[in-house]
């Protein structure tokens, strides 16, 4: 890795863990997420309606939304880097602050705690259903707080660490591969009616490209729980156990260091779209969870960022031979 784009890496985190994605502004995923409906309603109405014509169009809509997604930024990059240096730097920086998400996720999360605090429980659903996927209509108070810890959990592995990865293994072309992947999981990688056969190219896609991320974030949350002040033996205990308890082969890997590290149970149960899912638990319930549980989850978020961060740049910068060793 050449020493300005690592240079631009630090940058760009460093922007990102201060400030965050400002709001009202135009980001990059966005843009992903329209090409992914425009192609959607596309190729829908080209391929049949059957489970083989489905598959083969959403096959398609990963190639094509990918092409676009690396493509465009790498245009950029390339006239950028044509005109000057330094704006290519720029640029570096600006697309790495905008791969992550680690102030955002934490104030997110945040606001869910405001609410509950300030406005009690219906404020508290409604802010909760901004971050998660699952229906909120029915959830109690602790309902709320779980699923907002899950969430801190799984996007500290989905909208941290992996962009991290990413980022450090192919430069920002390596993080909006990553984005575009992820966008269209959480657009298309349902098992419902819709998505069922059409989602299945991305939704695979999504859990290749996060297998050794999520294990990762894993190991880097452990470390990070002993600074934190929370129980490093309890998150490695249900690490162990729990971190299996998911249908997706990644999601329970930072939610089961989680629980452990806070000495909750998260998990369970879940409603979407309408119906009940049954889902086993993760963690052990020795305590009841509390509104704090949701700061404390943030407060693991950003000490696995930093942690993973300088992992990373440690493993790339002996990769060059820059490192002393």
């Amino acid at each position: 890795m050449q020493e300005h784009l690592l240079t631009a890496l630090t940058a760009g985190f460093i922007l990102d863990f201060i400030l965050g994605d400002p709001e009202g502004l135009w980001h990059p995923v966005q843009g992903i997420g329209s090409v992914i409906s425009f192609l959607e309603k596309s190729i829908r109405k080209v391929f049949p309606k059957t489970r083989t014509g489905e598959r083969i169009g959403g096959a398609l809509l990963v190639v094509l939304t990918l092409a676009v997604s690396v493509s465009v930024p790498g245009i950029l990059l390339l006239a950028a880097g044509r005109i000057s240096p330094v704006l290519l730097f720029l640029a570096e920086v600006l697309f790495t602050w905008q791969m992550l998400a680690v102030k955002s996720l934490r104030k997110e999360s945040c606001r869910v705690y405001d609410a509950l605090e300030q406005e009690g429980l219906p404020a508290g659903r409604k802010a909760v259903s901004r971050i998660v996927g699952r229906d909120t209509e029915r959830l109690t108070e602790d309902g709320v707080i779980k699923a907002a810890v899950e969430t801190v959990a799984e996007n500290t592995s989905d909208g941290v660490v992996a962009p991290l990865f990413y980022l450090f293994l192919a430069g920002p072309l390596g993080g909006f591969f990553y984005k575009a992947v992820n966008t269209m999981d959480s657009m298309v990688g349902y098992q419902n009616e819709r998505y069922q056969y059409f989602g299945t190219a991305a939704a695979r896609l999504d859990d290749v490209m996060n297998w050794i991320p999520a294990r990762l974030s894993a190991l880097f949350m452990m470390v990070s729980a002993l600074p934190c002040g929370y129980s490093v033996r309890e998150a490695w205990r249900i690490y162990r156990r729990d971190r299996r308890n998911h249908k997706s082969p990644n999601a329970a890997q930072t939610e089961a260091v989680m629980a452990g590290a806070l000495g909750i149970r998260l998990a369970g149960d879940a409603w979407y779209f309408g119906k009940r899912y049954p889902k086993p638990f993760i963690g052990d319930a020795s305590r009841p969870v509390e509104r704090e549980d949701i700061l404390r989850a943030g407060r693991l978020e950003y000490a696995t960022a930093v942690t993973a961060f300088a992992a990373f740049a440690v493993l790339r910068l002996a990769a060059a031979g820059l490192w002393p060793w």
